[in-house]
C-alpha cells in the first residue's frame, strides 16, 4: 500500500529501516510512545513538554497521511479522513489539557498497529 512510497522517502534520508514495513510499524509506536509522554506532562502541568510531545505525534501522523497511496482506494480515503480526525483529537488535547483525548487517539493507534502486524507479518 503506502509503506514502499515511506520507505522510499526515509531511504532517501539515509535511515536505517530494514523494511517499509517495520517503518509504519516505528511510525505507529511512536505516536503511541509520544501520547505517553504528552499525557504524562499534562499529568504533571508541563506545558512545554505537552506542546513539544503532542506535536511530535501530530509530525507522525502528518507524515502517515502523506504516504498513503491514493491507488489502494477505499482504504487510504479511510485511513486519511481516520489521521486527520486524530490530528483534530492530538490538536484539542494539547488545547485542552485533555488526556483522554490523548488516550482515545492512542486507543485508535493500538488497533492500527495490531492490524498492521497482522497483516504485514512485521515481527514484534
Amino acid at each position: 500500500m503506502y509503506a514502499s512510497s515511506a520507505y522510499s522517502t526515509y531511504a532517501q534520508n539515509d535511515v536505517g529501516v530494514e523494511s517499509a514495513e517495520k517503518l509504519i510499524e516505528m511510525l505507529y509506536e511512536g505516536v503511541l510512545r509520544f501520547n505517553a509522554q504528552a499525557k504524562k506532562a499534562i499529568k504533571d502541568e508541563n506545558l512545554e513538554k505537552k506542546i513539544y510531545w503532542t506535536n511530535r505525534s501530530i509530525s507522525v501522523v502528518t507524515e502517515l497521511i502523506s504516504v498513503l497511496d491514493a491507488s489502494q482506494g477505499q482504504v487510504a480515503e479511510y485511513l486519511d479522513g481516520l489521521y486527520a480526525y486524530e490530528i483534530k483529537l492530538l490538536t484539542l488535547a494539547s488545547l485542552d489539557n485533555d488526556a483522554d483525548k490523548l488516550d482515545e487517539v492512542s486507543h485508535v493507534f493500538k488497533e492500527l498497529l495490531a492490524a498492521w502486524r497482522e497483516s504485514t507479518n512485521v515481527d514484534k
